[in-house]
């Protein structure tokens, strides 16, 4: 299934899914409401569903399997706003699992670093990357409400004029827990959603400098655009194939796969969750997949620009960066 949040209007945020080959969206709190005669707590939001565990999930199913029959229930498409799929995560760790992406990265921040401060371009890195990426997930910890959705605006931050997206795939944790094996994992992902990590390379070049990793080049409002669906486990299979591709202003930029991950999502769920409880409604990224960040490529976005980020499976995730003026 693919599950949205979605408003119509001005009114509330609402729990849908997707029903693509209609162009309807299923209003699943009034489904339910209509056929049984009351609400049910677990249809009132994404993370509510979530948190109720496969009880929710099975009704959220048969209302879906039902659907030919609920079209007072069903909404156009065309007259929605779709909005974060999971507007406030319980948490945002974010990863950095494709190979390709650590090494090309590190060569464009310190080529894009030199140009900054006017110096010419640094020769070619060799050797391996840093052995820690190849040991263990390397994550941090991102602001978890600056989430947005699909056609929101990205109003860039007043202090950075190198404006950069970041295509990842990532997780929605659905059962909560602690010390999960890698062989159990699999059991506590809920579903899947495009991530698109908006990044200011000028700041992030100066803080990278420190130990801690990034702040200001990713921490500010709007940086984290994820949609425009969750798309559950079973209906979106193996993530390690999926055809993904970036355009900017209706123009390709990047085509490329989901190949090539150091450590899959199984293993970053093992590697968090030691000593540590992992709560149901927290998202995990897998980093940038290699190749889908202007720094990688030396072609970055600018103020007006609109960029669509496009999974096969899941769909596509589209926003505009705008400029501050002063």
């Amino acid at each position: 299934m693919k599950l949205c949040t979605y408003q119509v209007g001005n009114g509330p945020m609402k729990l849908g899914v997707a029903l693509l080959e209609r162009n309807r969206l299923l209003d699943v709190a009034a489904a339910h409401a209509s056929l049984r005669g009351a609400p049910m707590a677990a249809l009132s939001s994404m993370l509510a569903l979530i948190e109720s565990g496969a009880a929710g999930m099975q009704v959220l199913r048969e209302l879906t399997e039902r659907s030919s029959s609920l079209e007072p229930h069903l909404v156009d498409m065309a007259k929605v706003k779709l909005r974060p799929p999971l507007p406030v995560p319980l948490q945002i760790r974010d990863c950095s699992v494709f190979e390709a992406h650590v090494r090309n990265g590190g060569a464009g921040m310190a080529r894009l670093k030199a140009r900054l401060n006017g110096q010419p371009a640094p020769a070619a890195a060799s050797g391996d990357i840093p052995p820690v990426y190849r040991k263990q997930p390397i994550y941090y910890i991102s602001n978890r409400f600056n989430v947005i959705g699909p056609d929101d605006v990205v109003h860039w931050p007043s202090y950075s004029r190198v404006m950069d997206f970041e295509l990842e795939l990532a997780i929605i944790i659905g059962r909560t827990g602690r010390d999960i094996p890698v062989s159990e994992a699999g059991q506590h992902i809920f579903g899947y959603t495009i991530f698109n990590d908006f990044s200011a390379r000028d700041q992030q070049s100066i803080e990278m400098d420190g130990w801690l990793g990034p702040t200001k080049g990713k921490s500010f409002d709007n940086a984290n655009s994820i949609g425009p669906w969750i798309v559950t486990t079973d209906e979106l299979g193996d993530p390690s194939g999926l055809t993904v591709s970036v355009r900017v202003n209706g123009k390709p930029w990047v085509t490329t796969n989901t190949s090539g991950m150091l450590h899959t999502f199984a293993d970053m769920i093992a590697f968090i969750s030691k000593d540590e409880t992992l709560h149901a409604g927290e998202l995990i990224g897998s980093g940038t997949v290699g190749g889908c960040s202007g720094l990688e490529i030396d072609h970055f976005l600018e103020s007006g620009d609109t960029v669509e980020l496009q999974v096969s499976r899941i769909g596509v995730l589209r926003n505009k960066v705008i400029a501050k003026t002063t």
